[in-house]
């Protein structure tokens, strides 16, 4: 069975649907030295926020296959290293974007009407309602950073409040906004405009310190600004200033630069108040997080395709339903042209025809690099690793489109080796994959089994000389295709067999009277 790591606490639930498919091991705090012992032999490990694994620790893992983070961000994980070793990386995105959103409502309600310092008047005694006067989300204007997922529920539950919605997010075309009411902005005007101003982007080195001391400079003196999202997007030093001199009214923070915090001056202050990072921490985040995670584990470790994998693109549900078809076809293709040209490959040339040119093919292209290095290299080569592999091998990439095909929505691809080249034009028959054209000769060939391609001089008699020597050897021709440009020209054919040809007889074909080539092909 499987070994199944587990170094931080998820939900029971979880741990139940990874023990009916593997070895379970549940290992917490673990020192870095500790995590790397476990994780040699792992198949799967399990992490939330606690576990960091870097390029050394995803370096020792001989056997890994994924990597699940239970929960939205992936930052403790060194997605380069992970990549390169073709160790698929999994998160659970939607599981807590409710919990978050409604934390963040409830911090901007809480630092408006100074609820926490309230309460701690409260419980020292006091009976103090004036110094705690407060003011209404009602016809304020709210500032989302980040229109993902989480900034969406935000944006949904603020205008139940009555609230006017202003966002930053470039990702996010304004047709899209404008339906969600929500007028598209830089950060630097939505500083200026935005009574609450909340951020709900990764860290990344684009977004670290997107709110910086030129932004809280720009903001209205009542300004309360609010971080569910990552320690790290808001400069604490002069968030701290521009509190300290109350440039701005208050701050809600529920992450920090460094987590713990020690000795943070912001935590000092009385207009601060803060979580310890708390957004995804309600029973039904945790549990949705740990099982969304899980049922991904399981879906890798059977060889099933799973959804939110972090280190490949994302494609909606229905898009990647359109392309497998022919992210089959090109891998098959990848596969066939490595065995054509003796495994030497400089420069291939995509080109996408028909409707599919219209598609996001990038998916297609490293199944394509997936066919032509899998035969070749002893270690596992997948959709994650294929692009850097090609990368790293000098394999040079071209892409392009043609709207129209006489094959419909088709495939070319040419490789180039050192000394030859190869194109083969590929498309759907009925969902199938089938060759339509190899080195310019039309073909209707089914990529798969075992495969003769024999480049000949078109003469009398060639069929009935290659069928009798290969009945000769035993070798029974399941089906036959001939292409030519030209009668007496040059020619292909194309033979499928019941099983391998023997390299003798491949030689023996070889020195047939006409015969310029022959090869085997395995798919």
């Amino acid at each position: 069975m499987p070994k199944i790591l587990i170094t931080d606490a998820i939900h029971e639930d979880a741990v139940e649907i990874l023990k009916n498919v593997g070895d379970v091991e549940i290992a917490t705090g673990l020192t870095p030295e500790e995590l790397k012992e476990k994780i040699k032999d792992a198949d799967a490990i399990v992490i939330r926020s606690g576990t960091k694994l870097t390029k050394e620790i995803i370096d020792v893992a001989k056997k890994l296959k994924v990597i699940a983070r239970a929960g939205v961000g992936v930052d403790n994980v060194d997605l380069q290293a992970a990549t390169e070793k073709g160790i698929i990386v999994v998160n659970s995105p939607d599981a807590s974007s409710v919990s978050v959103a409604e934390l963040t409502i409830g911090f901007m309600l809480s630092a408006a009407r100074n609820i926490p310092q309230a309460t701690a008047s409260l419980k020292r005694g006091e009976w103090d309602r004036k110094s705690f006067k407060g003011v209404e989300l009602y016809s304020k204007t709210l500032g989302i950073i980040g229109l993902g997922r989480i900034g969406q529920q935000v944006a949904k539950r603020a205008k139940a409040f009555g609230m006017n919605i202003v966002g930053y997010d470039p990702y996010i075309p304004v047709e899209v906004a404008k339906n969600m009411g929500i007028k598209l902005m830089d950060v630097n005007e939505l500083c200026k405009v935005s009574d609450f101003i909340t951020l709900h982007v990764p860290l990344t080195p684009k977004t670290k310190h997107i709110i910086g001391k030129e932004q809280i400079s720009l903001m209205k003196k009542n300004a309360i600004i609010v971080n569910c999202a990552r320690g790290g997007l808001i400069d604490e030093n002069a968030l701290y200033e521009a509190l300290k001199d109350k440039k701005i009214r208050s701050a809600a923070l529920d992450v920090f630069e460094q987590e713990p915090p020690k000795n943070n001056p912001l935590l000092t202050l009385n207009n601060v108040i803060g979580t310890p990072h708390q957004g995804a921490s309600t029973v039904e985040a945790q549990k949705s997080a740990g099982t969304i995670v899980a049922e991904q584990v399981v879906k890798i470790l059977n060889g099933e395709p799973a959804e939110n994998v972090v280190n490949l693109p994302m494609l909606p549900m229905e898009k990647m339903s359109k392309l497998k078809p022919y992210m089959a076809l090109s891998e098959k293709i990848g596969n066939m042209i490595i065995q054509l040209l003796d495994k030497s490959i400089e420069k291939v040339e995509l080109t996408y025809m028909g409707e599919l040119a219209k598609e996001d093919t990038e998916m297609v292209k490293r199944s394509f690099l997936m066919g032509i290095l899998s035969p070749i290299l002893l270690a596992g080569v997948n959709l994650i690793n294929a692009p850097t592999i090609a990368k790293n091998r000098n394999i040079k990439i071209v892409e392009g489109t043609i709207s129209e095909s006489e094959y419909g929505n088709a495939i070319k691809i040419v490789a180039k080796g050192k000394t030859e080249e190869i194109s083969i034009v590929g498309s759907l028959v009925d969902g199938n994959p089938v060759l339509r054209e190899i080195n310019g000769y039309k073909v209707d060939i089914k990529p798969e089994g075992i495969i003769c391609v024999i480049k000949h001089i078109d003469r009398p008699g060639m069929v009935g000389k290659v069928g009798l020597l290969l009945g000769d050897y035993g070798v029974n021709i399941a089906g036959m295709q001939v292409g030519r440009k030209e009668p007496g020209g040059e020619s292909i054919m194309v033979l499928n067999v019941d099983h391998m040809i023997p390299d003798e007889v491949i030689e023996k074909l070889k020195k047939l009277e006409n015969i310029k080539d022959a090869k085997i092909i395995d798919l």
